[in-house]
């Protein structure tokens, strides 16, 4: 028995925002001081790092399980299986649902319960629960289901990504330009055919590295309530994602037993252009082989860092053919890895 992503989709959110969205933020540092530059400089300077020029954020009337619904619709569908025979609906997520204009999080009950409410799913034998494990949790998901069917205790699940960060950013902090919206969702099922996960790789670092993204107060010192908002320790982060990604991904497709000259695709969490192409190159150079041409496809120029939902949905672009020039067929081998909050990280090679 082999473990298939037989079905996905994804939902990108409608709300498009470029980087004049940002004209009249005030920006002020860690410690309260207004940055010296214009706004143009600031978002210019964001664009060079990690290269977005724009990222989505959901409509008023739509939360994290919205969305995450729309997806899993979506890959039913694609899969052409009925929902009443999923075990499992595995909803990763980091905020839960937080209500346009709010800060608040609201996770009762669980979203993929909610999702299951929204799919109208009467079988009680499908079970529902959410997994809290960063921008790698949609990734883990899906090892969880992989786990779930080889010990013969599901025969499909439903795996979720879905996030809407721009609900939990503090909009004084630059990085606040980085963050999206958006939701992907997978249909994994075990097979008697060849190909599916190969292996995968999966590790917390928390000794020194737990609190690399936290909750914390506004930068503006004008704000004096007791709102907590998304930060994150950026330098820290991309060295440790330089330090222990590749090597991840490495042990990954070595535990799989694939030469990475059969590699057809990297799939990487969309968080920094930059971070993602210096990850590929420090992978690659740790086989002493050169990056081939369009081996690794990008959202994040439009899509922004949706957090969970950057894999999925750059993997239903994909098999999709909406990522031109980037195309996979039958018998292609795929590498997923990602990084995020905890910190967390895990690679899956699998066989399309």
């Amino acid at each position: 028995m082999n473990v298939h992503i037989t079905g996905s989709g994804s939902y990108i959110p409608t709300e498009r925002i470029t980087q004049s969205y940002f004209n009249e933020s005030i920006f002020f540092d860690e410690n309260g001081n207004k940055l010296p530059f214009s706004n143009e400089q600031i978002a210019q300077k964001l664009f060079e790092i990690t290269g977005i020029e724009e990222r989505r954020y959901a409509s008023p009337d739509l939360c994290a399980s919205d969305m995450g619904f729309l997806a899993a619709q979506k890959a039913i569908e694609n899969a052409k299986i009925n929902s009443e025979e999923l075990d499992y609906i595995i909803f990763a997520h980091n905020f839960g649902d937080v209500k346009y204009a709010t800060t608040q999080s609201d996770v009762l009950p669980s979203l993929a319960s909610r999702v299951k409410h929204k799919l109208q799913i009467k079988n009680p034998k499908c079970v529902a629960y959410d997994i809290l494990f960063g921008c790698p949790g949609w990734i883990e998901g899906v090892i969880q289901a992989q786990a779930y069917i080889k010990a013969g205790m599901a025969k499909k699940c439903l795996v979720i990504g879905s996030e809407t960060l721009s609900r939990v950013v503090d909009i004084h902090d630059r990085d606040s330009m980085i963050y999206a919206d958006g939701a992907g969702a997978s249909i994994v099922e075990g097979k008697e055919t060849n190909g599916g996960i190969l292996a995968h790789e999966s590790a917390s670092f928390t000794y020194e590295e737990a609190y690399y993204l936290f909750y914390g107060k506004s930068y503006n010192p004008a704000k004096q309530d007791d709102t907590c908002y998304i930060k994150m320790h950026g330098r820290k982060i991309y060295e440790f994602a330089l330090k222990y990604v590749p090597q991840a991904m490495k042990n990954c497709l070595d535990k799989a037993n694939v030469p990475i000259e059969k590699l057809k695709k990297v799939l990487i969490h969309q968080a920094n252009a930059k971070m993602d192409e210096a990850i590929l190159k420090s992978f690659f150079k740790l086989y002493q082989k050169s990056i081939p041409e369009d081996i690794m496809p990008m959202t994040i120029s439009k899509l922004g860092n949706s957090s969970v939902a950057t894999i999925p949905t750059l993997y239903d672009l994909l098999v999709k053919g909406e990522l031109e020039p980037h195309q996979i067929k039958q018998g292609d081998v795929l590498l997923f890895a990602s990084v995020g909050a905890g910190m967390n990280i895990n690679a899956l090679v699998y066989q399309y």
